[in-house]
């Protein structure tokens, strides 16, 4: 029931249905993966245009393509329904090869700024391979997938036409989206200080800023994980700078923000948001694999236990009439 036409382009994809196939459904009944999503309809169809990485669309990969899934399915309020229900899959797929932009998934080039007092400023955001921060990830690679726990290195480094500067990290949260004001997101680093247990800081230069955290996940239909920080230059050796105050833990914080004031006196720049990624978490086929394995060992196992037990039986009979001993087989109780 109900057969969806979907278009693909660079960043979003459109599905249409036809009212004809929904007889007795309308849009106020359907729904996709992130129900937030409406669709909408005109006299003969219904429809909802995207971006491939929103309204709950789901990005998987089959060794040479990147597939967005989404699906169309249908609901009721009350507890009983008579209506069929609905469930169409739609999707898109991009060659991994090929020309297609996919704007959310490219690795993000230097930002550039400029300001007074700081002319042209650039921050770039690269993740890299170890602790040594002497390979850098290839770009080509993105979205960089990652075990559960795996380490990841990450380093910001800013560039100014003006001398004598020094880059501040002021912030870094993990959020599903390229937006830092996602709603959903987590706190890597706060007001200077480090808010996950598992990052740590490596020595740096006034413009580089170096740090590591153990890979994570969010909870629920997100598989993939941006970065972004709020980066501020400054005056490099002047103490009144955010820059030089450091890790402001927030029970101390009495005062409004200092950076508000140092502005007027172009001491240091406006806050700036920098993000890199995604970082997705690595589909483990040979864990599943493992696991299948295992339960194939255990129901192995069983049908052996089961068998030597049927043996053992047809070994005590056939021990009674021809008076052959046998060794009962050892088990592991």
């Amino acid at each position: 029931m109900g057969n969806a036409s979907v278009v693909c382009n660079e960043t979003s994809m459109t599905v249409v249905l036809k009212k004809a196939s929904m007889v007795g459904l309308s849009e106020d009944h359907l729904r996709l993966s992130d129900p937030s999503c409406s669709l909408s309809s005109n006299s003969s169809h219904i429809f909802r245009t995207m971006a491939l990485n929103a309204c709950g669309t789901q990005l998987e990969e089959d060794g040479d393509n990147l597939i967005f899934r989404n699906e169309i399915s249908s609901f009721d309020s009350a507890v009983i329904t008579r209506r069929q229900q609905v469930e169409i899959e739609f999707s898109c797929i991009y060659p991994k090869k090929s020309n297609v932009s996919l704007e959310f998934l490219v690795h993000k080039i230097p930002y550039i700024f400029r300001e007074k007092g700081f002319g042209k400023f650039t921050y770039q955001f690269e993740f890299f391979q170890s602790s040594l921060f002497n390979i850098m990830v290839d770009p080509a690679t993105y979205p960089l997938e990652v075990d559960l726990q795996e380490i990841v290195y990450m380093e910001i480094v800013s560039t100014s036409s003006v001398p004598n500067t020094k880059m501040f990290v002021e912030s870094c949260k993990a959020t599903p989206s390229d937006n830092p004001n996602d709603s959903t997101y987590y706190s890597i680093i706060q007001n200077g200080c480090t808010k996950d247990e598992t990052v740590q800081i490596y020595p740096r230069s006034q413009s580089q800023f170096r740090f590591a955290i153990e890979a994570f996940k969010f909870i629920g239909m997100h598989d993939q994980v941006y970065i972004s920080c709020a980066v501020i230059l400054c005056e490099a050796g002047n103490p009144n700078t955010r820059c030089d105050q450091g890790c402001i833990n927030e029970n101390s914080m009495t005062t409004p923000p200092h950076n508000r004031l140092v502005r007027e006196a172009v001491l240091e720049t406006a806050t700036h948001y920098i993000s890199q990624g995604p970082l997705r978490m690595r589909r483990s086929t040979d864990s599943k694999a493992v696991m299948a394995l295992n339960l194939n060992l255990v129901f192995i196992a069983g049908c052996l236990l089961a068998a030597v037990a049927m043996v053992s039986g047809v070994v005590l009979y056939r021990s009674s009439k021809s008076k052959i001993k046998y060794q009962p087989l050892p088990t592991s109780e």
